[in-house]
């Protein structure tokens, strides 16, 4: 009776019996597995995170050494953008090439190729020069932004310093 009494008294003052003991450890071992679920599954997204992670670097790195590529040819085309015009000669004489064409000044709207009949070309370019007042240096300059192909590579075989004026 004795022993009774002081099983009863031990589990009224907070002592565990034995089945509350294996029932807690059970929870803890349950929780301890879906823990290792939960662990092993983080393990998985994070090597699939680093797989990506490794794919997304080698994609940036060959975009940069394309990049870097590219730059290399866009700065050559823009070297050869900035090339000064290739020098050629000119058939007009010292005094027409320092003559100054006016800022405001409009250029004819006619050109051309051989094409056309020249008759008509140069009455095209004397009629717009009369009406903006071109003078004769100007016209001389002006006439030669008519030209156009084979015209133009007519033009500028011409001798040197051979025009002097318009007429």
């Amino acid at each position: 009776m004795r022993t009774t009494r002081q099983s009863s008294t031990r589990a009224k003052s907070g002592e565990m019996t034995m089945q509350q003991v294996m029932d807690m450890m059970q929870g803890l071992q349950e929780a301890m597995a879906a823990s290792k679920v939960e662990q092993e599954r983080m393990q998985a997204d994070l090597a699939a995170s680093q797989a990506r992670n490794e794919e997304l670097f080698r994609t940036n790195e060959e975009l940069h050494r394309g990049l870097r590529n590219n730059s290399g040819i866009r700065d050559a085309d823009e070297r050869e953008c900035f090339t000064p015009p290739r020098e050629f000669s000119t058939p007009f004489s010292q005094s027409i090439l320092e003559a100054v064409i006016p800022n405001m000044f409009v250029g004819p709207k006619v050109t051309f190729t051989r094409m056309e009949d020249p008759e008509a070309l140069l009455t095209a370019f004397h009629t717009q020069m009369m009406l903006v007042g071109g003078f004769d240096a100007v016209r001389c300059k002006l006439f030669m932004s008519t030209l156009t192909g084979m015209a133009m590579d007519w033009f500028i075989s011409l001798t040197d310093g051979h025009i002097t004026s318009f007429a």
